[in-house]
């Protein structure tokens, strides 16, 4: 079962390498990673295309806000499991989809999963 991580970027540089380290690290072996950019200025997509080890789709063009990036991920991916992980964000760690994955092979009737989140300011530390 393929997992599709979708992540819609705009002019993310300093936060999307974290990102990517955090998808890269995943135990979980069938991954497609799908960037969503918004025709980013910056490095981002030179970063994507350096970084990312999975298999990867990147979509580069205009949208209306992030729920057109994430619906035009949704449509583009390929897994039985779709996940948003935004561009400032990363996974807790490295078994993050592994759980996600043991999840659903345990319950047919599961349709969504969620996690806790741990807020991390660069500033301020870990709240």
């Amino acid at each position: 079962m393929k997992i599709s991580v979708i992540t819609p970027t705009f002019n993310s540089s300093k936060t999307i390498e974290r990102n990517i380290e955090s998808v890269n690290q995943q135990d979980y072996p069938k991954v497609e990673h799908l960037f969503v950019d918004k025709l980013s200025s910056d490095q981002t997509l030179s970063i994507i295309k350096n970084q990312s080890r999975r298999e990867t789709k990147i979509i580069s063009e205009k949208d209306r806000g992030i729920s057109d990036a994430f619906n035009k991920g949704i449509k583009n991916s390929t897994g039985e499991i779709i996940s948003i992980l935004n561009s400032d964000d990363a996974f807790y760690d490295s078994k993050s989809l592994s759980r996600v994955h043991q999840a659903f092979m345990e319950s047919s009737e599961i349709q969504f999963v969620y996690g806790d989140m741990r807020f991390v300011d660069p500033v301020f530390g870990t709240n």
